[in-house]
């Protein structure tokens, strides 16, 4: 059992344009600090309806190609009945449900255990909120 959990709240800035935001380094200097060691489980959530979080590579591409993917499957001409807001914004609602708004990740010895090109990344489409939370928590 658990004798050990943290919590701490990012507030992350996404600007007026599509992004995604990489926080592998933000999550991995919190583990600095509360892990100390230990091993255990790095919950990610951000708590709003228009964002999620997704485990990806940066960097080379995929990131640019993640958020064309998201044009293609959610258009911002598509007749959305969620129609407040910019144009096609009821598209940033459905966000969510294809990138999930959190993610659970393993610990090892205090450390975030990633595959080799990973990185823990916000991914907000919504230009009308450029200010954002994410909630790092560690149990462990």
């Amino acid at each position: 059992m658990s004798d050990r959990f943290d919590t701490r709240i990012l507030d992350i800035t996404t600007g007026g344009s599509e992004t995604v935001a990489d926080l592998t380094r933000d999550c991995e200097a919190y583990l600095e600090d509360v892990a100390r060691g230990r091993d255990g489980l790095l919950n990610v959530f951000v708590p709003h309806a228009t964002a999620g979080i997704a485990i990806l590579e940066t960097g080379a591409g995929s990131d640019d190609d993640l958020l064309s993917a998201l044009h293609e499957l959610l258009p911002a001409d598509h007749p959305w009945r969620h129609r407040h807001g910019t144009p096609g914004h009821g598209r940033d609602h459905v966000l969510p449900a294809l990138v999930a708004p959190h993610a659970t990740l393993p610990v090892v010895n205090g450390r975030l255990e990633l595959g080799t090109w990973q990185s823990v990344c916000l991914v907000d489409t919504n230009v009308d909120n450029p200010d954002r939370q994410v909630r790092l928590s560690f149990l462990g």
